[in-house]
């Protein structure tokens, strides 16, 4: 855990308690479980290529953990595994409670969660804004903002301490974003994940043959058959889908599912999948 000094501005917890426990035994143990559970179910997943190939990216859900705990948690054993250290995240997902144009990051030094703080990469924040007009500093676009937030657990059991970039993304260029990605893509120190549910409020089959499609497009590597309708996420998932394609990175599904398999109301679900890149 780190030590939160008196002049480090924070960014408290938003959803804990809500989306996740917030009570750190209670939150550790039910990842961990998570974990374990998932790493059981997989142990047959093995990296095309092994020896020549590196965890690059990952796409992940961002519902409350009773949702897709279990499906994230398919994408995060995978740091378990033997993989690079990771001293540093480019985490990117969709703004739901601001209106943005570009993206943001926060004025906030350390975000918080029932687990610790995490100290943000304010030399490449502060690169990166000043390079990148269309990225702004925006504390408001950050506060309510669950997106981001979910995966803080996971990252801090798998990784321990690391630093984190966490970009709040709005209506934004394609382009733009893969550019900012590739900027890490021979990072190895560097993972870049990002948040994304599918479908969302249609019927269980509606849902299964939409989030079918999504998912193909993904592991096309094709962003021109997504929209914000197939996935909230979208434009951070175009932007890796496109450095992936540049890269000649692997994709690889890990997992698949909606909100009727988890809580048993097939009304009016919402869709997640996992997906790991690897190059």
């Amino acid at each position: 855990m780190i030590t939160v000094t008196p002049s480090q501005r924070i960014r408290p917890t938003a959803v804990a308690s809500m989306f996740y426990p917030g009570n750190s035994v209670e939150l550790r143990n039910t990842v961990r479980k998570f974990l374990r559970e998932a790493d059981s179910e997989q142990k047959s997943f093995q990296f095309e290529n092994e020896g020549n190939s590196f965890l690059r990216a990952l796409i992940v859900p961002h519902a409350g953990y009773s949702f897709s705990g279990k499906i994230a948690a398919s994408a995060y054993r995978l740091l378990q595994n033997n993989q690079p250290q990771f001293k540093r995240v480019l985490l990117l997902g969709p703004a739901h409670r601001v209106w943005l144009q570009g993206a943001a990051f926060p004025e906030a030094d350390v975000f918080e969660t029932p687990l610790g703080g995490i100290n943000l990469d304010k030399t490449w924040m502060r690169k990166l804004t000043e390079n990148n007009p269309w990225i702004s500093v925006n504390d408001t676009a950050h506060a309510e903002e669950h997106s981001l937030e979910v995966q803080l657990p996971f990252l801090q059991e798998t990784l321990g301490a690391f630093e984190l970039l966490p970009l709040v993304v709005g209506e934004t260029k394609t382009e733009q974003l893969a550019e900012i990605i590739q900027q890490f893509s021979a990072d190895l120190e560097t993972l870049i994940v990002v948040s994304t549910d599918l479908s969302h409020f249609h019927d269980y089959q509606t849902a299964q043959q939409k989030d079918a499609v999504t998912a193909n497009a993904i592991e096309l590597l094709d962003p021109q058959k997504l929209s914000p309708e197939d996935a909230c996420g979208a434009y951070p998932l175009c932007g890796a889908l496109v450095a992936a394609s540049q890269n000649k990175w692997k994709i690889q599904r890990l997992g698949l599912c909606n909100s009727g398999d988890t809580s048993g109301d097939y009304g009016r679900v919402v869709g997640y999948g996992a997906w790991v890149m690897t190059g």
